[in-house]
């Protein structure tokens, strides 16, 4: 899953569970559509990707580099205390956000077209309390 500094979703896929995150990089950056700003051209890229030791790979860093992405990726082998916790924590919040739906917590579908559905939907319902939040405090 791929978050907007607030929480907000922006992509999200499913895999199965013996593949790794890292492949999913590249087609979840894809799948991140135009974000409409104040005014100009929609940003079709974010500026920065922060990553937990996951993903600390060269090979990707090269691509997000070559994409004009700055990757702001934690190091494998490196003590704690990178400072990416103060931003990555919003990832987390959006996994615990996906996780209060029961669906999503426990998953009852073998199918995985039926797991898609409800993860979508999911993410969409989080949009809409974002955006219902936003509009009730204007001031921030």
């Amino acid at each position: 899953m791929i978050v907007d500094r607030h929480g907000t979703p922006l992509a999200v896929t499913l895999t199965g569970g013996n593949r790794h995150d890292v492949t999913q990089l590249l087609p979840l950056l894809d799948a991140v559509p135009p974000i409409r700003g104040l005014r100009g051209r929609p940003r079709r890229k974010p500026q920065r990707l922060y990553a937990d030791r996951g993903y600390d790979y060269d090979k990707y860093r090269r691509r997000l580099w070559k994409r004009g992405i700055k990757p702001m990726i934690a190091r494998r082998g490196v003590a704690h205390g990178s400072g990416l916790g103060k931003v990555r924590w919003v990832v987390e919040r959006a996994f615990a956000w996906l996780h209060q739906f029961k669906r999503l917590r426990i998953r009852y579908e073998r199918r995985a077209d039926l797991h898609q559905g409800f993860l979508e939907l999911a993410c969409s319902v989080i949009c809409l309390r974002r955006l219902q939040q936003s509009r009730r405090s204007p001031g921030q």
